[in-house]
């Protein structure tokens, strides 16, 4: 695929994240190699206002109807349009650019990522839940549309980076690498005791809340085999995790001659953004350099799935089909926020993700709107199970 001819067309779908802010970091390093076409944001209208502002966009969109009085007055003076609501997104989603940063986080994102897909782009996904959600329909709307999609987790775009993928044939094992959270060396006993502040404390990204609690319980590892087993067609069984705690090594591929390629950076997510905002060439990138010399030492370990039980959990989600990784991902986002809130503890986490996969029947999911059905259905099983498991807490 030839290189986009500059300057090169780019929206931000989540706009005021941590993955938004290092895309803009990237974009306004750029000078005039990139125009920006559409922002998004969930609620932060001020913050919103002032990329738009920044940047130039043409329009900028806020997920909260309550706010389009807020946001118009924010940018009253520039020409930028603006809008509010789903729609407001899916417009944004839609907007004629040539790339398109999908990290509208949560189920939220499934519908503008599709949006984006349909146009034909080259979207570059950080929302783990458009493959996790809707895995199956996001890559079959892409080969219709012809649009790229580009992973832009650190872990698989390692992966996206050495795989061959012509020869898939070739693949003996592709490995997913975790850090191991704050609770590597951990106990039961000693997570159990968490407390938030503990789980959001990872050693080597600076990431949201969320997804750092995701880090902690290795619910981020699951939910990233099922992402992989979207992208690379090799068989759920073929994709591993393993532990590294230095985040240097962020994906690795064995092949059947012995061989064995490894994605390295530092631990800086503008490094696979850059990656992708560039495909198929690459830029001068402002992301941290990796020092092999001075990192002295690279471990690698397996995971202790009894410590760390929610990675056989992808698995189950994966065998079951369906809607299962829609009650994974939704049941998973429910009792993070439990947990954050003091209402469950940290291993509490992913017992109220199994339970809800033991009690939530499994359904087709061929369209969004079977997939918002069976996350809304999900979400409500959960919050059932989490009450039960907050009334016999001490």
């Amino acid at each position: 695929m030839p290189p986009s001819p500059e300057p090169r067309r780019v929206s931000i779908l989540g706009a005021t994240g941590s993955i938004g802010a290092s895309t803009l970091d990237l974009i306004n390093g750029g000078g005039d190699r990139y125009r920006i076409e559409a922002v998004t944001a969930r609620t932060k209208v001020k913050e919103l206002a002032a990329i738009a502002r920044s940047t130039g966009a043409a329009y900028a969109a806020i997920a909260d109807e309550r706010l389009l009085g807020e946001l118009r007055h924010e940018l009253a003076d520039t020409p930028t349009r603006v809008g509010a609501g789903p729609g407001a997104v899916e417009e944004a989603a839609r907007m004629d650019a040539d790339w398109v940063m999908a990290a509208i986080v949560g189920a939220a994102g499934l519908a503008p990522t599709l949006a984006a897909i349909r146009q034909g782009t080259v979207v570059a996904l950080a929302n783990k839940e458009a493959l996790v959600c809707a895995g199956e329909l996001m890559i079959e709307e892409a080969q219709k549309s012809g649009c790229v999609l580009l992973p832009a987790d650190s872990e698989h775009n390692a992966v996206f980076q050495v795989l061959d993928a012509d020869r898939i044939d070739a693949i003996e094992k592709i490995w997913l690498t975790a850090s191991g959270g704050p609770f590597r060396n951990a106990t039961r006993a000693r997570m159990a005791a968490a407390t938030p502040e503990e789980a959001i404390r990872h050693p080597n990204w600076s990431m949201g809340r969320k997804i750092s609690v995701d880090s902690a319980t290795m619910m981020n590892k699951s939910l990233e085999i099922i992402e992989a087993s979207h992208l690379f067609p090799v068989g759920e069984e073929k994709i591993g995790v393993i532990v590294h705690p230095e985040s240097i090594v962020h994906g690795l591929v064995s092949y059947r001659d012995g061989s064995v390629l490894a994605g390295l950076a530092a631990p800086d997510m503008r490094t696979p953004i850059a990656h992708t905002l560039a495909w198929p060439d690459r830029i001068q990138a402002s992301s941290r350099r990796l020092d092999l010399a001075a990192t002295a030492q690279l471990t690698f370990e397996l995971p202790d799935e009894d410590r760390f039980p929610a990675l056989s959990l992808a698995r189950t989600a994966i065998r079951a089909g369906g809607s299962a990784p829609v009650t994974l991902n939704a049941a998973n986002e429910v009792a993070v926020a439990a947990f954050l809130d003091r209402r469950i503890g940290f291993l509490d986490i992913v017992a109220v993700v199994e339970d809800t996969l033991a009690c939530v029947g499994t359904v087709a999911t061929d369209d969004i709107a079977a997939v918002i059905m069976a996350d809304g259905e999900a979400r409500r099983r959960a919050e059932e199970v989490v009450l039960k498991r907050s009334e016999r807490a001490p």
